[in-house]
């Protein structure tokens, strides 16, 4: 019943050895337009509306800023085009930021990108309430944070499920806001273009106003720091490169057109609503956003004022909107994972965290953003501004961090390319753009909840830097068995015997080819002394989040588990021990290794199986944490088929660092 159960909710377990699953689960453009793209294009919902805000009375000067929204995006979305060109397997900021400028600039960004995936899901919800409860009235405002809450949890279950499957779900909205969006941008200038003569002369005549009161350097001022506090307009850009692993092949081009769509979506989109604000006089009203405001104000001069149809078309728009911004939280759900296995990979994160399900969804990914994300929510009170405030100063650290990249990346190839210096320009364009919006927020937002932001990137950069001095002090400790493999005697080969299936059967787990395997299988000739006849090599090839990029990569794993068993095979035999191999290739190692041992029962009945575990002095709570319990576990499973199981401790012989 629980396997049904289970099946129903998430979907049956895909086949990692189906040379078609790749294809099924990756996205096309306009796929990955609505589950990447939708992250930016959500933000005009906030941002432009923060922008607006800032200018106070000075609403004229929004014409300068649509202008720089426009230039602005342009500019990050074309560098980050280039980013996809040279990083084709995708991993965004993180990756090139380690690439080009080395493991801590890396850690910063992936920490940073880490926190921002949070914020994209808390944003988003928190945006999308907003954007629903502005159709009711105020005294109904109490509901919005359970709202956003169990939003949360129904995208948690959607992305367990599958990537494809969850952003399919949610094509119809996507198109459902467009066209909505684009009636009421596209109506408020018609409207408009009659009068375009009287709206000219008034916005000239605040231009005028403002150099006699304030003077140029106060109209520089006043943009800039609207400028920058509407910054959250531009986050969501670089998702289309984190994400590029799940894009359909040709990865490069599909993701050169996704960034192109989102780019073109999101300028016209924020541009045109920043416009209608300051055509239709659009001023805040509390308790609704101004994109609820503009909606009204444009139903009432069609004359839909109190009727139903207009009513019918504000909730349709106001729903749109919420709806969208909830399937932007999917960029949180599809990339947060993603960055998290490639730190997980490099050792800043517990190992299990580039696993994949049996659905090849990052599971314990998921749903650690889903409870971040809500905590996040928490913290806040579901308060937009206070969310958009912590979240866009991550979002620019990582941009700065990726054009500071590039530029590197273009120093380092100058002699290659002869036209290098018109390929770093745009990377020094953004990077100036980046850095300056970045100054300005932290200096503006840093003590209205910018200082929470920076603590708990740097509180998570101390927290991977403990973990990674962990993994590498296990790795040292454990150096010491490879000095096996150069302190055995070289045996010539030898003719050895064939394997007995009624004879003793010593089956060993092993992973790569090392100390680690052959002290086990030396500890168990030792234990036992002369009694196993046969000796079979176990292992299971994992499809993580690392490999499983590709068609053709279970091929490539199950190439290297061939290998690494032939390696153990070649050994046993020159020492005279008749050796045989089994392997299966698998997302997760625990339910093949179960497999192929009931199998080999069958055949070989006095066996006993062998695993390797750690075994620390004093294990303490992250131990257990950041090594699994893979050899325990078996162990339970194979007593309870009623097999013979058997865990070979490896001491750790120093306290790790972490520990």
């Amino acid at each position: 019943m629980i396997n049904r159960l289970s099946d129903l909710i998430f979907g049956k377990p895909r086949d990692i050895n189906d040379p078609g699953v790749f294809h099924r689960i990756s996205l096309v453009a306009f796929l990955a337009w609505v589950g990447l793209g939708a992250d930016g294009l959500s933000s005009s919902t906030y941002g432009p509306e923060e922008t607006f805000r800032m200018l106070g009375s000075h609403h004229h000067l929004a014409v300068i800023l649509a202008v720089a929204m426009i230039v602005t995006i342009s500019i990050i979305a074309y560098s980050y085009s280039k980013i996809i060109e040279y990083f084709p397997l995708g991993g965004g900021g993180y990756v090139i930021a380690t690439t080009l400028l080395g493991p801590k600039a890396g850690l910063v960004s992936g920490s940073a990108l880490l926190v921002d995936y949070v914020l994209t899901i808390s944003v988003s919800i928190a945006a999308g309430t907003d954007a629903f409860f502005s159709f009711f009235p105020v005294e109904y405002q109490a509901l919005k944070l359970p709202c956003a809450v169990l939003s949360i949890l129904g995208l948690s279950l959607l992305n367990l499920r599958g990537i494809k499957e969850s952003v399919s779900v949610m094509v119809p909205i996507f198109l459902l806001f467009l066209v909505t969006h684009a009636a009421i941008i596209f109506g408020a200038i018609l409207m408009k273009i009659g009068a375009l003569p009287e709206v000219v002369g008034e916005i000239g005549a605040g231009f005028q106003t403002d150099l006699s009161v304030i003077g140029l350097a106060g109209i520089a001022a006043l943009c800039l720091r609207a400028y920058a506090m509407g910054c959250g307009t531009y986050t969501g850009i670089e998702a289309v490169s984190n994400g590029l692993a799940i894009m359909r092949e040709p990865k490069v081009e599909t993701g050169k057109k996704t960034m192109f769509y989102m780019a073109v979506s999101l300028a016209v989109t924020a541009t045109g609503l920043i416009l209608a604000y300051l055509l239709l006089h659009i001023e805040p009203v509390e308790g609704r956003t101004m994109n609820a405001s503009l909606a009204y104000r444009f139903s009432e001069i069609l004359g839909g004022d109190g009727r139903p149809w207009g009513q019918w078309f504000v909730f349709t728009t106001l729903f749109a909107e919420a709806a969208l911004l909830i399937v932007a939280a999917q960029a949180g759900f599809i990339d947060g994972p993603r960055v998290m296995a490639n730190m997980a990979l490099d050792s800043w994160l517990p190992r299990r965290l580039a696993s994949l399900s049996d659905r090849l969804t990052i599971q314990d990914g998921v749903i650690l953003m889903s409870l971040a994300s809500m905590a996040t929510l928490l913290y806040a009170k579901g308060h937009t501004m206070t969310l958009v405030l912590m979240y866009s100063i991550n979002v620019f650290l990582t941009f700065t961090l990726s054009q500071m990249s590039m530029i590197r990346f273009w120093l380092n190839n100058r002699a290659k390319h002869r036209d290098w210096n018109k390929k770093i320009s745009v990377h020094l364009v953004g990077f100036v753009l980046c850095v300056t919006i970045l100054a300005i927020n932290i200096y503006e937002k840093f003590f209205e909840g910018g200082w929470v932001t920076i603590a708990v990137t740097f509180g998570l950069v101390g927290l991977c830097a403990v973990i990674r001095r962990h993994y590498k002090s296990i790795r040292e400790n454990l150096s010491r068995l490879d000095q096996i493999l150069t302190s055995l005697p070289q045996v010539p080969v030898a003719d050895a015997p064939a394997l007995d299936p009624k004879a003793p059967t010593a089956v060993l787990m092993v992973g790569g080819y090392g100390g680690l395997g052959i002290h086990s299988l030396l500890t168990i000739q030792r234990l036992f002394p002369s009694y196993f006849k046969n000796f079979i090599f176990v292992s299971v090839g994992v499809v993580d989040s690392a490999v499983f990029k590709d068609v053709g990569v279970v091929n490539e794993v199950k190439e290297k588990t061939k290998i690494l068993l032939q390696q153990y095979m070649d050994f046993a035999k020159r020492h005279g021990l008749a050796a045989d191999s089994r392997m299966g290739v698998s997302t997760d190692v625990l339910d093949e290794a179960e497999a192929i041992c009931l199998r080999l029962a069958k055949k070989y009945p006095k066996m006993i199986v062998f695993s390797g575990k750690l075994i620390f002095q004093k294990e303490k709570f992250f131990d257990r944490i950041l090594h699994n319990d893979t050899a325990y576990d078996l162990q339970r499973r194979l007593q309870f088929a009623g097999l013979n199981a058997m865990v070979l401790p490896v001491r750790v012989l120093a306290e790790p660092a972490l520990s």
